[in-house]
């Protein structure tokens, strides 16, 4: 079914994608608790003065995300230094998610940045005491680069990915697949990473990756439950993979969206609430689904999008070549990663009619965005043409 141009998708709701919610709190607020503690912070005669306060708009609804310039004085000289504070959102501004890790996602930067070439912001301070800012947070320098839009998305036209030649988008596919292969260089076998390990039932982390969105979809549907995401997960577990790769670090938000660009390479990733243990396939799926939903939505509004770009046989063939190493079919987990989306779609439309910027519908499933996809999925209709 198509749609003319500019319409929005038959059976979903009515959303302002250009004015969503992303915080509560007030930016100038923030700073100036933020330039107290790193008064008390940094040695003393440093003399911090914060400036040029932004919250970014634009990508992410998750972390509150605070980008500010430092002074102080370091070695009897003044220096600037362009930083980035991560905040937990509160619990009173409707979260995307049950909690927000920030300590696991200041390790997990460190390990990455340590251990491999992958570029991750520098890590700078993790601030535990949520007295500061009224939640933990944690601080990273800032870092240049262009990032792939999603409101509104890349697929749509009129932004620097769209704009560029053919072989430009490969060069940043073929970049975001290295960086995906070096962040999956770090493995159980050699460094420690039981901080990432989900808890919960199941044999493999797989298997715990599973159940951990299973409840993480329990919590979302509450007492109003979606007959479409019920059968998707009866799906997962009827058509559950055996051919997987070893376990390693897993991303968990890894799309171009959470990356930064300089010339088609990738300067910087960013965004890790979501990262776990678990097989590459994870991942994979996540990168491969993430595209297809904005070409989907694209193509649903009568826009050609990008269907050439992240295709899951080019994926597959390209990761193998960065890392060496095989990924087993993707077909479960582009699925898995678009139901688990599917949840958390809910969960973002939810919020914006908490907010009021969007209106609750008659059907309830009509709250997830791409509804369509996931029924094609489970009747094997979606799987056709998508470049598995």
């Amino acid at each position: 079914m198509t749609s003319e141009p500019g319409s929005k998708p038959a059976g979903t709701i009515d959303m302002d994608a250009e004015h969503i919610t992303t915080s509560t709190r007030d930016p100038q607020e923030l700073a100036a608790r933020l330039e107290q503690w790193l008064a008390d912070t940094l040695p003393g005669g440093s003399d911090p003065l914060i400036t040029e306060v932004t919250s970014p708009e634009g990508n992410g609804m998750s972390s509150e995300t605070l980008l500010f310039t430092a002074r102080w004085n370091d070695g009897g000289r003044p220096s600037d230094h362009r930083l980035v504070a991560r905040i937990e959102p509160p619990s009173t501004a409707y979260p995307v998610f049950t909690t927000y890790d920030l300590d696991m996602q200041f390790k997990v930067m460190r390990l990455v940045q340590e251990h491999t070439s992958v570029p991750v912001p520098e890590t700078l301070w993790y601030e535990s005491d949520p007295a500061v800012l009224g939640a933990p947070f944690f601080v990273m320098a800032r870092v240049d680069g262009l990032v792939p839009p999603d409101v509104l998305p890349y697929t749509f036209g009129d932004n620097w990915v769209f704009d560029g030649s053919d072989a430009d988008r490969q060069a940043i596919q073929e970049s975001a697949i290295r960086a995906m292969s070096g962040i999956h260089s770090i493995t159980p076998e050699h460094h420690d990473l039981s901080f990432l390990e989900l808890g919960g039932p199941g044999a493999s982390s797989l298997e715990r990756s599973f159940h951990h969105w299973s409840a993480y979809h329990d919590w979302v549907v509450g007492d109003a439950p979606s007959p479409l995401l019920e059968e998707c997960f009866a799906w997962l577990v009827d058509n559950f993979p055996v051919d997987v790769s070893s376990d390693a670090v897993s991303w968990g938000d890894g799309r171009i969206g959470n990356m930064m660009f300089r010339d088609n390479e990738v300067v910087a990733v960013l965004d890790w609430e979501m990262a776990a243990v678990a097989p590459p396939e994870v991942d994979l799926g996540w990168m491969c689904y993430l595209h297809l939903f904005f070409q989907d939505l694209a193509v649903q509004l009568g826009a050609p999008g990008l269907p050439d770009m992240f295709r899951p046989s080019d994926v597959r063939e390209s990761y193998a070549k960065a890392s060496g190493r095989t990924p087993g079919d993707l077909t479960w987990h582009i699925a898995y990663a678009a139901i688990r989306h599917g949840v958390i779609m809910r969960r973002v439309t939810e919020r914006s009619i908490f907010f009021g910027e969007a209106a609750r519908p008659d059907d309830i499933d009509d709250l997830i965005l791409h509804r369509s996809t996931l029924s094609g999925m489970l009747d094997g209709s979606y799987w056709s043409g998508i470049g598995l």
